[in-house]
């Protein structure tokens, strides 16, 4: 059995069965060396050399989280939930409450967007916005399965697609990547191959709204984390110059910084809001505290799947997964995009990152892509996909543990059946249609 296949299925299978997905990596990563015939020592000592791949991330998520939950106190997120809530309570007919809804659902759309480019936050918006626009959904009889979706497309088609932000990362290193492998393109060349497949992702949102549709009843819980606090004009303005300047620190012409990017945006925004007085310092600590508590689970899981990763690539399995597909395929160009697009999904799904996943795959995609005669759009637009499949759906990607940490907050979402698996199959299956058809297309 190949190492890489059995890591990837061993973690799902636990993820599936609810066992704690830091869990599940490990246990996946330690049944994936053991079958590469590396020994327990050498497979732990892998384990851990990787984990400090995701120390930044883990960081910069913890003071994210504490951003989100300084803004949140600001008032700013209370002002739009008062707006929202005192449309739903009004009486009126089901057509207005479908306009409620829509207005809902752009905005929860709008946010996770400017999270990847606009407002580069990530997923600490989500802590900030969901929480307390919970009985809304609850009232309104919203499928939260629908709002995962929605948050799983903003969170990863605009990375995918548009040049900016998160976009311009990880548009980066599939440029870098590719031409390390032997064919030299640029970040520009990137971009419009890649809007072909995010046709996929909008395709798959469609369908989501779709399935998703029918109301679906949630029990009106108290949640912990809702919002209670006055609205003051002046801490709004403060709040809006707190997120532009977090946006400005993070632009490499104006702070050329080669790592801690977001940390440092994040650091810089929080200061702000205490500096201006949107925030009392005698609630500095707690409102850290808060955010990384909020933050803590997912980064520990960002870390633990570097390890996981370290592991993967260790084994050596990933090359024989490619050649094996090339052999049994032959010179059928069309089966060996699918396979390579497939193995993307595969190794994505179990380290739960398409930008440490872009990595791995290019130097092994790019030879295979040259040899099949596919063109350098073809290659950029194979791997590109290949890195984006399984963001949605694996139960170790921002993507999935971001949304059900929004919201879980009253503990009737589940992490698995309710974002992992809807998410899935809403936006893998189209991704891969669509990413096969614009490799064949372009080569």
């Amino acid at each position: 059995m190949n190492a890489v296949i059995v890591a990837v299925v061993v973690m799902l299978i636990l993820s599936v069965l609810r066992i704690n997905v830091v869990f599940s990596l490990v246990i996946g990563a330690v049944a994936g060396g053991i079958t590469a015939g590396m020994s327990l020592d050498d497979t732990l000592m892998a384990f851990v050399e990787g984990l400090g791949g995701g120390a930044e991330v883990a960081l910069s998520y913890g003071m994210l989280g504490g951003l989100a939950i300084a803004i949140s106190k600001t008032g700013i997120s209370e002002l739009l939930v008062v707006t929202i809530l005192k449309l739903v309570q009004r009486k009126g007919d089901s057509q207005k409450r479908g306009l409620i809804k829509a207005l809902l659902f752009f905005v929860i759309l709008l946010m996770s967007i400017f999270s990847q480019n606009l407002i580069p936050i990530h997923i600490a918006f989500i802590p900030l916005l969901i929480p307390p626009i919970i009985k809304i959904l609850n009232m309104l009889e919203i499928d939260r399965r629908l709002i995962a979706c929605i948050l799983a497309f903003g969170l990863i088609t605009p990375y995918m697609s548009l040049p900016f932000g998160f976009g311009l990362v990880y548009q980066g290193i599939v440029a870098d990547n590719i031409s390390a492998a032997g064919l030299e393109i640029t970040k520009s060349d990137v971009y419009g191959p890649m809007l072909i497949p995010a046709l996929g992702m909008v395709v798959g949102l469609v369908v989501a709204f779709f399935i998703f549709r029918k109301p679906r009843k949630y029990e009106d819980r108290e949640v912990e984390t809702e919002i209670k606090v006055t609205i003051k004009k002046r801490n709004v303005v403060f709040t809006i110059i707190a997120l532009i300047a977090a946006v400005i620190v993070q632009i490499p012409s104006i702070v050329p910084l080669t790592s801690g990017s977001m940390f440092f945006g994040a650091l810089v925004g929080v200061l702000i809001l205490y500096i201006t007085g949107a925030l009392k310092w005698s609630e500095a600590d707690q409102v850290l505290t808060d955010g990384m508590r909020l933050m803590a689970f997912i980064g520990l899981v960002m870390i633990a799947s570097s390890g996981f990763a370290s592991v993967v690539t260790a084994t050596g399995d990933v090359e024989q997964l490619v050649e094996a597909a090339n052999y049994i395929l032959g010179d059928n160009k069309g089966l060996a995009v699918l396979m390579m697009l497939l193995i993307g999904l595969l190794i994505d799904m179990g380290i739960g990152s398409s930008f440490a996943t872009i990595p791995i795959i290019a130097a092994i995609f790019v030879p295979i892509g040259l040899e099949f005669g596919l063109s350098t759009a073809a290659i950029i637009t194979l791997i590109g996909t290949a890195g984006a499949l399984g963001d949605a759906g694996s139960p170790a990607s921002d993507s999935t543990l971001g949304p059900t940490a929004g919201l879980n907050v009253d503990g009737q979402h589940d992490h698995i059946r309710d974002t992992c698996i809807p998410t899935f199959f809403i936006f893998n299956i189209p991704l891969i249609i669509f990413g096969w058809a614009a490799v064949m297309f372009f080569s």
